[in-house]
């Protein structure tokens, strides 16, 4: 199994939204992605509820059964549209990937 972590820092206002809208969205638009890619084994998003500097603004927690999943995963329509979203709202992003 593959697990893929993707955490988000993002822009205090963008796309017409607040951080917050931002936010919502971007947990929203995730969490629909399970039912339209069926490679997905679980998934995951939470906001981060104690702000330092140090902290990411949103996290995905999502699981594959193999590493061929998770680049079909990546390629797929609906996750492109919603990674195009995510690239204008965003300031940084961070990804780990690893085998169990």
């Amino acid at each position: 199994m593959i697990t893929h972590i993707v955490q988000w820092k993002v822009k205090s206002e963008a796309a017409g939204l607040n951080k917050a809208g931002i936010l919502a969205k971007m947990k929203s638009d995730l969490e629909a992605l399970p039912p339209s890619i069926a490679d997905i084994s679980s998934l995951s998003v939470g906001l981060n509820e104690k702000p330092s500097e140090t902290a990411s603004d949103i996290v995905l927690i999502s699981t594959f059964a193999d590493w061929e999943a998770l680049d079909r995963y990546q390629a797929h329509p609906e996750h492109v549209k919603v990674g195009s979203f995510i690239k204008e709202v965003a300031v940084e992003r961070r990804v780990v990937d690893f085998e169990q």
